[in-house]
């Protein structure tokens, strides 16, 4: 076909120092030249990475640059909204053209196959780069097109690697990236043994054109092997080794020709074998968090190319992480970043394949949860769920411009952003939204016996008024210490963040659970009937020098949960503010009462019964009483008494005899 008239022809030196002589639509590479390089004999990701930085950086404005991309749905559409911040122009090929969701906003759309080479070569020709928004492209067209003078970023061979899973997972598996167990299982025959290595439940994967649980087969059992292997086809299938992960987790990676950067850790929800939903940052660990970064990075560096990639991981149960696949474009679990990090995926990706510095990569707010909305049946049925976003503060809207919303398809995306994941769920719940959401629990309780349950239902009491999730159980560091030392070990990856531990007599759960998690301790003495709790708060508050634990008073388990709100909101806003109305509320009290007692003095603020003991009068809060000075239950006053051997008669009971003889008169109320 024939190329721009514009190509400029020009003269310079390779690597090698040959000269080097063909069609430009640049400024001289100084070195670094296109033509080098072709699908036999390609240059190494150093040079090649080079060599398109310099391309781009040269250009005179970012106005004239213009980018093609394989494929129009909806990464594509986003991508093009990013380009337009930039003044980069983009050129989509989609079968659909115009009214695909990407053609309807680019620059310039062809109607055609992305898999199609002579439709691949004509976008090409009005480009000066091309990318992908789909990884199941025509990698021979690709090489066509580098041929022909474009460049292609990420480069056709990382595409490659990324289309066949198989592949990707022995050129990942070569490099020491952490994978689970597979093996090629070409036969029937090889899919039993795999089975019988690997055990059972087995999975299986086809190599090529799988997405969104398309692609995948479980055999339960043995019995399931065969027709879970015809349903992939019988042909090009691997087979994978169950992982029983905790969670599903997703880094996205942004590499340039220089660096590359990890995006926050999100933990994805599927729904159907669709991505539904994702939270970040993801509850768990911060050993896990950065673990998770430094394998999807490491994976990212093994490949060669520039641009954005998906990396999908589990959380396994003991915190270490396994990458499950990767996706050479932007992704679903990075729509997020669009109105929660300093730079979007899409954004970044344009910068690094047209080499210009890539932007931060960190959130710009505390806390971000995407919802994928799919297809009801109906465009109108669907549009509800947007409408309802409206009204929520910090929701992000995105409609993808997509015709019928049929059942399950992908048609816009939402995206919640607050000051935490905790105000975040109370904002979208009001509406409906995020039905599927549950925050990890932020807070343990645990006690060494359903004894103390009546002491620490009050630390539960104080977590629900400030809307803090927690987990309620029972833990004994004598009758169970197997529990206990696996429950303190494990709170850190649960996403405890704070333990509240209550215990009566020798009192050791508090102080044992503070010397295996770094979590702080927060240790209730419960009251005993041997020593009144006592025993329980020396046990307790007398711990070695090292492992604190921060004791309340006996019994006051609702203190204790006052403190592990502060400890939360020493790093989350809004559970901050809500402490501290909670503060100006207490102080409101005090202050009314302080004004009632000054104004009314402290006769008429007691109530000063009126009336003989056996009599009828009032008590001390003015309540009309009979039969003795009586309230809430409880027998202020008798018709005679005792004291120092002399019996006295009650004829009027005074306030001050009252308060005086109180704890010989009603041993229920403690007076």
């Amino acid at each position: 076909m024939t190329r721009n008239k514009s190509l400029l022809m020009h003269r310079t030196r390779n690597r090698e120092g040959t000269s080097c002589s063909r069609p430009h639509r640049y400024p001289p590479c100084r070195g670094y030249c296109p033509g080098i390089s072709s699908p036999s004999n390609p240059p190494s990701s150093l040079s090649q990475e080079n060599l398109w930085q310099h391309i781009y950086t040269s250009r005179s404005s970012m106005d004239e640059r213009r980018v093609g991309v394989l494929g129009g749905g909806q990464l594509g559409r986003m991508m093009a909204e990013a380009g337009h911040r930039l003044g980069i122009h983009l050129n989509i090929l989609d079968p659909a053209g115009k009214a695909s969701p990407a053609g309807q906003v680019a620059s310039t759309s062809i109607e055609g196959s992305f898999r199609d080479e002579e439709k691949v070569l004509e976008l090409a020709s009005i480009s000066d780069l091309l990318t992908v928004e789909i990884e199941h492209v025509n990698c021979e067209a690709l090489d066509a097109a580098i041929a022909a003078g474009t460049p292609v970023q990420p480069l056709p061979q990382t595409i490659r690697v990324i289309q066949d899973k198989f592949q990707q997972k022995v050129y990942l598996q070569a490099r020491g990236v952490p994978l689970p167990e597979f093996c090629d299982v070409p036969t029937l025959e090889a899919a039993y043994e795999a089975g019988r290595i690997f055990g059972y439940p087995l999975m299986l994967k086809a190599k090529r054109l799988a997405y969104d649980g398309k692609g995948n087969a479980i055999a339960k059992t043995k019995d399931d092997v065969a027709a879970a292997f015809e349903q992939l086809g019988g042909r090009d299938v691997y087979a994978e080794k169950w992982a029983p992960f905790r969670k599903e987790l997703a880094v996205m990676v942004v590499r340039s020709a220089t660096e590359v950067r990890p995006y926050p850790v999100v933990e994805t929800v599927q729904k159907d074998n669709i991505c539904h939903t994702t939270i970040t940052p993801a509850q768990i660990s911060a050993a896990a968090s950065k673990k998770a970064m430094e394998v999807a990075s490491e994976a990212i560096a093994a490949l060669e190319g520039t641009g954005i990639f998906g990396v999908e991981l589990f959380l396994m149960p003991d915190d270490s992480i396994l990458l499950n696949e990767i996706a050479p474009r932007p992704h679903n679990s990075g729509h997020y970043t669009m109105e929660a990090c300093e730079t979007d995926q899409f954004e970044n990706h344009l910068r690094a394949i047209l080499g210009l510095p890539l932007g931060g990569t960190a959130l710009k707010v505390g806390a971000a949860v995407m919802l994928n909305i799919l297809g009801e049946g109906s465009t109108a049925e669907t549009k509800m769920m947007m409408e309802k976003a409206l009204a929520i503060p910090g929701a992000g809207i995105h409609w993808y411009g997509k015709g019928e919303a049929k059942k399950g398809r992908k048609m816009a995306h939402i995206t919640f952003t607050g000051p935490s994941l905790f105000e975040i769920q109370a904002r979208a719940s009001a509406y409906g939204l995020l039905a599927s959401f549950s925050l990890a629990s932020a807070v343990g309780i645990i006690m060494g016996s359903d004894s103390d349950l009546p002491t620490m239902k009050d630390a539960a009491g104080v977590l629900e008024t400030f809307g803090v999730n927690y987990e309620l159980t029972i833990v004994s560091a004598h009758r169970t210490p197997g529990r206990m030392y696996e429950y303190a070990r494990n709170a850190v990856q649960r996403g405890l963040r704070v333990i509240i531990a209550g215990a009566g007599g020798a009192a050791h759960l508090p102080g044992m659970v503070a010397a295996l998690t770094p979590l702080p301790v927060i240790g209730v003495p419960v009251k005993s009937s041997t020593l009144s709790g006592v025993d329980s708060l020396y046990s307790i508050c007398q711990m070695p020098k090292g492992v604190p634990v921060a004791t309340v008073a006996i019994g006051n388990a609702a203190n204790a949960g006052l403190l592990a709100v502060r400890i939360l909101g020493s790093g989350e806003r809004d559970i901050l503010e809500k402490m501290e109305g909670w503060l100006r509320e207490q102080e409101g009290q005090v202050l009314v009462k302080a004004e009632r007692l000054e104004k009314n003095g402290w006769k008429e603020y007691l109530g000063t019964p009126k009336a003989r003991v056996g009599g009828q009068g009032t008590d001390i809060r003015g309540d009309v009483v009979g039969g003795g000075i009586e309230g809430s239950g409880h027998v202020y006053g008798i018709q005679s008494f005792y004291l120092k051997k002399i019996r006295i008669r009650m004829e009027h009971a005074s306030e001050s005899m009252v308060w005086l003889l109180g704890s010989k008169i009603c041993r229920d109320c403690q007076i």
